[in-house]
């Protein structure tokens, strides 16, 4: 797979690593107010989805829903939100991001302005969150 220096995307695994293979890896994205926070992230530089094959878009959008569904499974969210920007980094990735109605940016983006305060009342539940949803993911995807 093709790699480009100074990408953070290729430089670094961008997260903690949940589940990979040759093609793609899924990470944890570390944000006490969004446990279960995922990203899918391609091993290879590529800009734009339209720049993959068509079997490697399938491909990565399997493991996109299949994550979708662990950390729906998992941690219960009212609501999934995906997103692919890829504006500060354009190294074709995918946002798992779980959203709960009090949450502190609900209904926005979690990028935009905090509409409340907020954040997981129990650390030890985002711990437990992480793990479970590594060992579906791997059930899953394995």
């Amino acid at each position: 797979m093709s790699r480009v220096p100074a990408c953070p995307l290729c430089d670094t695994d961008g997260g903690q690593v949940l589940w990979r293979d040759s093609f793609c890896r899924v990470v944890w994205v570390e944000d006490a107010c969004y446990p279960g926070f995922c990203r899918v992230i391609l091993d290879a530089h590529v800009k734009e989805m339209t720049d993959l094959a068509s079997s490697d878009r399938m491909r990565l959008m399997e493991t996109v829903f299949t994550v979708e569904a662990a950390v729906r499974e998992v941690a219960r969210p009212d609501k999934i939100n995906l997103a692919s920007l890829g504006n500060v980094v354009p190294h074709v990735h995918w946002h798992v991001i779980p959203r709960w109605r009090d949450d502190r940016h609900f209904p926005d983006a979690v990028w935009a302005v905090p509409r409340r305060e907020g954040a997981i009342a129990n650390p030890m539940a985002h711990a437990d969150i992480r793990s479970r949803l590594r060992d579906r993911l791997a059930a899953l995807l394995d």
